[in-house]
Parts: C-alpha cells; structure tokens; sequence
C-alpha cells in the first residue's frame, strides 16, 4: 500500500513495467541462439531436399515452414524481446517482465528469494551477458532477467544477496 499525497490514505500500488531494459547486446544473443536452434533445422532440411532428390515433394513443405520460422525467429523476435524485457531490484522486491508472444511479469518479494545466481551459457560468455535468476519459495520457479551485462548481474546478484541476508526467516 502506499499513501496519497493529496488524500492521506492508503491506496495500493499500481502494477507498471519494472524500469530498466536489457542489455541492447541481448539481440545477439537471441538471433545467435535462433540460428542455432530454428536454423539449424532448416539447414539440415535443406541439405535433405538437395541431397535426397525423391524426397523432395514432402520435404518441401516443413523446409519452407522451418525457412520462414528461422526469419520470424532471428529478424522479429528479438527486436520484440529487447522491447519488452525489462527489470528492476528495489529493497522489497525484484521486478521481470519477459516474452515476446506470451508475455510474464513476475514479482518475488525478497522475504521469499531463496537464492541469486548470474549464469553464462556460451554465447553469453561470448557477448559479455549474464542471466540473473532469482529462485524463490514459489512453485512457478525462478525469475530469470535475461541479457544483462555480465557486471551488471554480478553487481544485482552481490546486492540482493547483501538485502535478502538480512531479511529474518528461511524464505519459504
């Protein structure tokens, strides 16, 4: 709850977007790992219909659909991804909002944060990013903050530690 200036009363607080976006250097991220996932399937099909010459008739439709969603996958989404993302710590919680066709926004008090991980997967490490993931008491799982840079997570995940050690209780 929060007070009204000009009423004096409670007044509950309104959701809005959590403040800070992703590292612009995400959109490589999520192109890369579009060319080799999506992509990597319409190469192989690829090489199947131009290798394996009877095949072709019913290869040629999940070829086009597989080229069609490796473009939707590497020119759409992460431009969609990089607009929605976003993020924020406060001293009472910490704010996700994640999607690109299903969007989530999550909010994990820190009385629940259980633990704060930065991981780097290969590309990450590649471009200089980290997920940050929040584990909690709850059953929907962690809040990952995708694309951060790798300092910044390493600076988000040292200062939730300090604030949630001193919250009393085990988070659950």
């Amino acid at each position: 709850m929060e007070t009204s200036p000009t009423t004096g009363t409670d007044t509950p607080r309104r959701l809005r977007a959590p403040e800070h976006p992703v590292d612009p250097r995400a959109v490589r991220w999520w192109v890369l790992r579009a060319l080799c996932t999506t992509g990597l399937v319409a190469v192989v099909l690829g090489v199947g219909y131009w290798l394996w010459v009877p095949a072709r008739p019913w290869l040629v439709v999940p070829l086009v659909l597989a080229v069609l969603w490796t473009v939707v996958k590497v020119v759409v989404e992460p431009r969609v991804r990089l607009a929605v993302h976003r993020w924020e710590t406060t001293d009472e919680a910490v704010y996700g909002l994640t999607g690109w066709i299903v969007q989530e926004w999550r909010v994990a008090p820190l009385s629940r944060v259980q633990t704060v991980d930065a991981v780097r997967g290969p590309l990450e490490q590649l471009l200089g990013l980290s997920t940050l993931r929040v584990t909690t008491a709850s059953s929907s799982g962690a809040i990952s903050i995708v694309g951060l840079d790798k300092e910044v997570a390493a600076e988000v995940a040292e200062r939730l530690t300090v604030i949630t050690e001193k919250i009393p209780g085990d988070a659950t």
